[in-house]
């Protein structure tokens, strides 16, 4: 692990693309992409805690989380033996959100360390392996469940396939699990619009890969059309994997794979129009907002964490 280190040296940065005008309004022409760290197997899930102004992010073939500390600009381990921890968010209370792949459950981090266990069943059969989470503002937490974890011995641990891939909602107060939807196929990434209208899903194992959306009921606690979400776009040759979304509404999406140029970051509008890039030497599997003004975007990109400042703001 090292102290950040500028990829290109240059400002503006080549390696930010704008592919419209209106990418221009979200970049900043004196800032340019840094590596903060590197030495991961397969880096994802980053969460940004702005009281203690640091990063984790999660490790998963090394069953750890690591932390990389703003004010020292220096990287450690944070929990060595995560249960192949993969995607990570807070709750409305500030507390780690965990999705375990070797543990097959949604774990919250509770303030003096003990780790609560938050879903490990549904119907009485045990999840594939949590994938991401997002936390809603009524404090419900949205995560996905695709069988990645039990494929094989990498990311967790082989076993067998009891519940169809699927998104689930956990209520903030009975921690009561619903299915809100088992129609997208291989669901990874999620994320709401911001005013949490709409539902976004990575759908992972369709060729080629699609983002699905879906409305919400009026209540909020589910989605009006669960078997037949929309396409928000197709994306090709790309493997878009983790996303978050901005405060205008557009989709900021791991992006790589296939080949060197699509590695990095695409971003998209609330109209599924492609805005831009941001080029890394490797693929981005996620990414999130960080930072003082929540204005620091930092990216997961397969061995190594990078960071880019922007002219928006994370939800």
């Amino acid at each position: 692990m090292h102290a950040a280190t500028k990829l290109s040296g240059r400002y503006p940065d080549p390696l930010v693309q704008a592919f419209e005008p209106s990418f221009e309004a979200l970049i900043l022409p004196l800032a340019g992409v840094e590596r903060l760290a590197d030495g991961c197997r397969w880096a994802e899930g980053p969460v940004w805690f702005g009281d203690g102004r640091y990063l984790l992010w999660s490790d998963i073939p090394n069953d750890r989380v690591m932390k990389w500390d703003e004010t020292t600009q220096t990287s450690s381990v944070w929990r060595h033996g995560s249960n192949n921890a993969n995607g990570m968010t807070r709750d409305r209370q500030g507390r780690l959100i965990v999705c375990e792949h070797l543990g097959r459950r949604v774990t919250r981090t509770e303030y003096d360390g003990r780790i609560t266990v938050l879903a490990s069943h549904f119907n009485g059969k045990p999840f594939n392996s949590p994938n991401d989470a997002v936390v809603k503002s009524d404090g419900s937490i949205w995560f996905t469940d695709p069988p990645f974890g039990i494929a094989g011995y990498y990311q967790g641990e082989k076993a067998e396939q009891e519940l169809p891939a699927g998104i689930y909602r956990i209520d903030p107060d009975t921690l009561a699990i619903s299915l809100i939807s088992d129609a997208v196929q291989g669901p990874n990434g999620l994320a709401f619009s911001p005013d949490e209208q709409l539902l976004y899903v990575i759908e992972s194992r369709s060729r080629p890969r699609n983002i699905r959306l879906f409305a919400l009921d009026p209540g909020g606690k589910s989605v009006s059309r669960p078997t037949a979400p929309d396409l928000f776009l197709s994306a090709g040759e790309g493997t878009p994997d983790g996303f978050r979304v901005d405060i205008h509404g557009n989709l900021w999406c791991g992006w790589g794979m296939g080949s060197a140029e699509l590695d990095g970051v695409r971003v998209f509008s609330p109209e599924s129009q492609m805005l831009g890039h941001i080029s890394l030497p490797e693929r981005c599997a996620n990414l999130c907002f960080g930072g003082k003004y929540r204005n620091r975007l930092f990216m997961a990109a397969s061995t190594s964490i990078y960071s880019l400042y922007v002219n928006t703001q994370g939800c």
